[in-house]
């Protein structure tokens, strides 16, 4: 059954914003706070302060601890996606994941502000993106369920949109809770970093309410197939079925493998973005903050008006242009002699980041063949993190390199460098791939 086939039965474009579409964007709402908070605009400049010794050298150890999750996802999330199409769990494994992820979001109060507690720091964000993926492959297989071809560039945009208020409001909380207290509470307090600390409680309470309308709401999926895949069968299974993929659908294999490099650089973009602000441009904490809260609203813009030109255009073009447009203002980042030069820049990278994000997801899920969806975007994940050592890579290269040969604390800025030669790989990479066919149903969104 196609895409086309299986989305009928599923309310037309106009009543696209239903319970369902709600409750699946909630979740992306609540993990904004794991997102924006923890990854990358406060806990991560809090890792790779001055309190953990020097800020290049800790930039280096989170770069190496994302490293070593990339791999660990590239391993196991494909199978898993399989197994949970192949079993009927989807929701299940939203479920189980999440809670990790809240439960290790939540030791992020045992970090304490001392050199010695930088790689369990950093190790905990990179768990943090583990457990992140894990839930997102499955979550993302979701968005066929709620939207039909004419609907999901506009629900995937929504999604993203969702995500992005989300981190605003988390981050506004974070604000005037724990950096700068509206009114001095014991939470704000600054001894041993215990305001800091209480952030990460905060985003995991974040995390899991705003989990919950999925929880109750989407329902599980019917199992793809009648029987269970072992575990120790699992990567005979998907390496027959990726060979079966390549014999019918070279282009959706080009496209996983494009989207791999160009969705590296988004996420290095999140991971450095914060880490940059305040190491390269000198921003305070509560800067780098109310930054993050006017970049979120300018995605979340961007990413709802890149859903609609997405059902408009189609996937690929609205991928191609947020590129060139990532790559023009990245480059005015990394040439900005002063703050101001970064806050302009800085905002139109955030423009760009969603379109490009809520389009690659949108156009594997109109290529996907039903029943396959958490397979799909398990190795949509793996591919994804097989390269996801080339941006936190070249990121720290360029820093290694510049660093004898720039005054002192300025061969951060030279990472900049490092993130636009792999969005451009990612853009090479993707000029030549077809873009999805447009089907009536299509046209008549």
């Amino acid at each position: 059954m196609s895409f086309n086939q299986r989305a009928q039965a599923i309310p037309p474009a106009e009543k696209w914003l239903t319970k369902y579409t709600w409750a699946w964007a909630s979740w992306d709402w609540g993990q904004a706070a794991i997102n924006a908070v923890m990854i990358t605009f406060v806990f991560t400049v809090y890792l790779t302060s001055e309190l953990f010794g020097d800020q290049d050298h800790a930039s280096l150890v989170l770069s190496q601890a994302l490293a070593i999750g990339g791999v660990l996802i590239a391993l196991l999330v494909p199978v898993t996606g399989m197994r949970a199409d192949a079993a009927g769990r989807r929701k299940l494994w939203i479920m189980v994941n999440t809670v990790l992820l809240v439960l290790i979001c939540a030791a992020g109060f045992f970090v304490y502000p001392d050199p010695g507690f930088l790689w369990f720091g950093a190790l905990l964000i990179a768990a943090m993106s583990v457990a992140s993926e894990f839930a997102g492959v499955n979550y993302n297989a979701v968005l066929n369920q709620i939207s039909t071809p004419a609907t999901v560039g506009k629900v995937s945009g929504f999604g993203w949109g969702m995500g992005y208020v989300g981190g605003i409001l988390a981050l506004a909380l974070v604000l005037f809770g724990f950096v700068e207290p509206v009114f001095p509470w014991p939470g704000a307090s600054t001894e041993n970093s215990l305001n800091l600390r209480l952030v990460a409680v905060f985003s995991a309470l974040w995390c899991l309410v705003f989990a919950l309308p999925l929880f109750f709401v989407i329902p599980e999926s019917p199992a793809a197939s009648g029987t269970r895949i072992p575990l120790r069968s699992s990567y005979a299974v998907l390496f027959r079925h990726i060979a079966s993929l390549w014999r019918e659908d070279k282009n959706l294999i080009f496209f996983l493998l494009s989207s791999a490099v160009f969705r590296d650089g988004l996420a290095a973009i999140f991971t450095f973005g914060g880490v940059i602000a305040a190491g390269t441009f000198g921003f305070e904490l509560s800067e780098v903050i109310i930054f993050a809260i006017v970049g979120n609203v300018v995605a979340a813009v961007g990413a709802i008006i890149g859903g609609r030109l997405d059902d408009a255009i189609g996937p690929k073009a609205v991928i191609t242009g947020s590129l060139v447009g990532l790559l023009l203002a990245g480059a005015g980042v990394f040439f900005s002699p002063a703050a101001a030069g970064f806050w302009i820049f800085g905002l139109l990278l955030c423009l760009f980041v969603g379109p490009a994000q809520a389009a690659a997801r949108s156009y594997l899920a109109r290529l996907i063949p039903a029943g396959r969806e958490g397979e799909m975007f398990g190795l949509y994940a793996t591919t994804g993190r097989a390269v996801s050592f080339l941006a936190p890579a070249l990121f720290g290269a360029a820093i290694a390199i510049a660093t004898p040969l720039v005054a002192a604390g300025q061969a951060q800025r030279y990472g900049i460098l490092g993130i636009l030669v792999v969005l451009a790989a990612g853009l090479v990479l993707l000029l030549p791939i077809r873009a999805p066919k447009k089907t009536a149903s299509d046209a008549a969104a």
